[in-house]
């Protein structure tokens, strides 16, 4: 069985602005909480190999798995998939973005499996997924629109 995730936030800040700051790996420890650390590997144009670590989890227990995304500029997408894949079968990832109005809108598409041995089953994941997903373009929307903002009155 296999699970698919969709969220989006619209983000008032310019596409630029937003495609910028969400596409740089090595700032992800700030942009996002759950990260402690995030060490590019390797660079092929616009493809990144990259590792992730999150905080320890309240067990203090901290996670680690390697990914490979690539960025699209003219079409504003982002592919991507984990190269480790942990408790995954598989785990692809899909970002888009698009001007709305005077902001962005920025969408997330997780489509995933779990191992049979898995700590969650596929749907306790994807609940997993959505729940942390809308902390996560919360807390990028509260900073790239600071961001902006600051940009603004510099």
């Amino acid at each position: 069985m296999s699970e698919h995730t969709e969220n989006t936030v619209l983000i008032d800040a310019p596409l630029e602005l937003v495609w910028e700051m969400t596409n740089d790996i090595a700032s992800w420890p700030e942009l996002f909480s759950e990260y402690a650390s995030a060490e590019i590997l390797e660079r092929h144009g616009d493809t990144v190999r990259f590792r992730l670590t999150t905080h320890p989890d309240p067990d203090g227990r901290a996670w680690s798995w390697v990914s490979e995304r690539t960025a699209d500029r003219r079409s504003r997408t982002v592919r991507a998939h984990r190269v480790e894949t942990g408790a995954f079968s598989y785990m692809w990832i899909f970002w888009q973005y698009r001007a709305a109005g005077e902001g962005t809108e920025m969408r997330w598409v997780q489509d995933f499996e779990m191992k049979p041995d898995a700590p969650l089953d596929d749907a306790g994941m994807r609940d997993r997924i959505n729940r942390n997903s809308a902390v996560q373009m919360g807390r990028i929307k509260d900073l790239v629109e600071r961001r902006a903002v600051a940009l603004t009155t510099d």
